[in-house]
């Protein structure tokens, strides 16, 4: 008989519902919210309202596209943290209502490890190679920037995170300073292909063990901007496309410096990647390439499984299901909540 898991993700600006069944994607849409373009980042009452707006049509959405209807539904499984609470709220809200309406169990995802799991979930005549425990994790969002050691499904051990800011959050502050649109990560991607990442020296914090920083990098970038702006009126327009590869070049040798004395010091053979980041395409040749150098085995995320979506709450949710892993209808949802 089979294992059917309605998922709900809500923890920052998208809304997002997905359906899987026996560890397979039936469905997974996405509404995003261009209202917080105009305002250079996420505005969190903003984004609860919109996820109000959006939550019952995108759950409708995905039921149908799933050709399922809510009785073959086993149990809900939804985003509890970490994210903008008021986002969050919406989500626990709803699933509760619907659990309780139901009558099906509740399940409660980390979001963190919602990104980590998303590399299990299977779709119908896709071949997929899944990583083998214990693997590494190099988890980068624009609010986390953390190394991983996977040990099952539910053991995960933080063996380095960033002791100030994300790798993503660095990509869009220093992109906001060029004038690039919000978020800035993907266009800094773009810009970065013709451009040339020796043009500019930035800082690169040094930090013990597996620990990140990106702070001095961020402040390096400014002031390395506002001294040739204030010689060179023109010098951001003249200079993006080298900026961009400058920027991206250094935030990837940060990443991946910490990764090699991982892979080494630790001798596991697999590593993956999480995290919105890990759309990046320095990102992924930089990871790709030291694959094929250190012989181990390097995992990739669809790009579409990289970013906040419901179908990675849904495979987490399922191997919580099979281990009875179920919530009550008291729990609520969580800002900050650590693996």
């Amino acid at each position: 008989m089979s294992t059917t898991i309605l998922a709900i993700e809500s923890s920052c600006d998208d809304t997002s519902a997905a359906i899987i069944q026996d560890s397979y994607l039936l469905s997974n849409i996405v509404a995003g919210q261009d209202v917080h373009f105009k305002y250079g980042g996420v505005v969190p009452e903003l984004a609860s309202r919109a996820h109000q707006q959006n939550i019952i049509p995108v759950v409708d959405l995905a039921i149908k596209k799933a050709n399922i209807t809510k009785n073959d539904i086993d149990a809900i499984a939804f985003t509890r943290g970490p994210g903008l609470l008021g986002s969050l709220l919406v989500g626990t809200s709803f699933a509760k209502g619907f659990a309780l309406a139901n009558k099906i169990p509740l399940i409660d995802v980390n979001h963190l490890q919602g990104h980590i799991l998303a590399h299990f979930i299977k779709e119908k005549n896709i071949e997929k190679d899944l990583p083998n425990f214990p693997f590494l994790c190099l988890l980068v969002s624009g609010g986390h920037s953390q190394l991983m050691l996977v040990k099952n499904f539910f053991d995960m051990e933080t063996i380095g995170e960033t002791i100030d800011d994300a790798a993503g959050e660095a990509f869009d502050k220093c992109g906001k300073i060029i004038g690039l649109p919000y978020p800035a990560g993907p266009e800094v991607d773009k810009l970065a292909a013709d451009g040339n990442p020796q043009a500019f020296v930035f800082s690169k914090p040094k930090v013990k063990g597996y620990d990140y920083s990106f702070s001095g990098l961020k402040t390096s970038f400014l002031y390395s901007v506002r001294d040739s702006v204030a010689k060179n009126p023109n010098f951001v327009k003249e200079n993006t496309k080298d900026l961009c590869a400058s920027l991206q070049y250094t935030i990837i040798e940060v990443l991946m410096n910490k990764v090699r004395k991982a892979i080494k010091e630790t001798g596991i053979k697999e590593i993956a990647v999480a995290g919105g980041v890990s759309a990046n395409s320095g990102l992924r040749s930089a990871l790709i390439e030291e694959g094929k150098k250190s012989k181990i085995k390097v995992h990739i995320p669809p790009f579409k499984f990289t970013t906040d979506n419901a179908a990675m709450i849904g495979i987490t949710g399922y191997y919580k299901y099979l281990n009875s892993e179920f919530a009550d209808l008291s729990i609520v949802p969580k800002a900050r909540m650590p693996l």
